[in-house]
């Protein structure tokens, strides 16, 4: 790789790390061509992204980002895993990570607060963006259909009343 492909590749990763939200460091020790890719199409429907970089790449772009505490974790074959949704890098990084022991979860950073495992596994644990504005719009729309049933509730006893003396009159 000469310099200018790798000033450009530091670029695009300094973009990528002031527009996220989150950064998951792993290690991959040993995963083959299928397990990443496996991987980077998981991430990728879940709007995250998985990139392996040069830890030294790394650390550059990182500068004047929030993710500069991240430089200590940059050691080994590292990837990075990004987010916009502050939760569905780590959620797919966790997730996969339980049936792929290759892939080691280093810690990570959420803006200027850094994370270790644990801080990633409890991060996936919480519900990702769309699954809380899912639960929002639900309780949003209860309040709707209970006025609605309410409102209806007399004219369908009005109904049965005058079915019932319908009935009666009828017999």
């Amino acid at each position: 790789m000469d310099r200018a492909q790798k000033s450009e590749q530091v670029a695009a990763l300094n973009r990528t790390l002031n527009e996220t939200s989150v950064v998951v460091v792993t290690r991959n020790l040993g995963m083959t061509v299928a397990q990443s890719t496996a991987l980077r199409v998981k991430m990728r429907e879940a709007g995250a992204s998985y990139k392996v970089t040069k830890n030294r790449l790394a650390r550059i772009a990182a500068e004047g980002t929030p993710y500069t505490s991240l430089s200590d974790l940059l050691v080994g074959p590292t990837a990075l895993s990004t987010s916009v949704d502050p939760v569905a890098a780590a959620k797919i990084v966790v997730e996969f990570a339980k049936t792929n022991p290759k892939l080691e979860i280093v810690g990570g950073a959420m803006g200027t607060t850094v994370l270790d495992v644990n801080g990633v596994k409890a991060l996936a644990e919480l519900p990702s963006l769309d699954e809380l504005r899912a639960k929002i719009l639900g309780l949003l729309q209860a309040p709707a259909t209970k006025v609605a049933s309410v409102l209806q509730a007399p004219a369908g006893q009005l109904a049965r009343v005058f079915g019932a003396y319908a009935a009666k009159d009828a017999a």
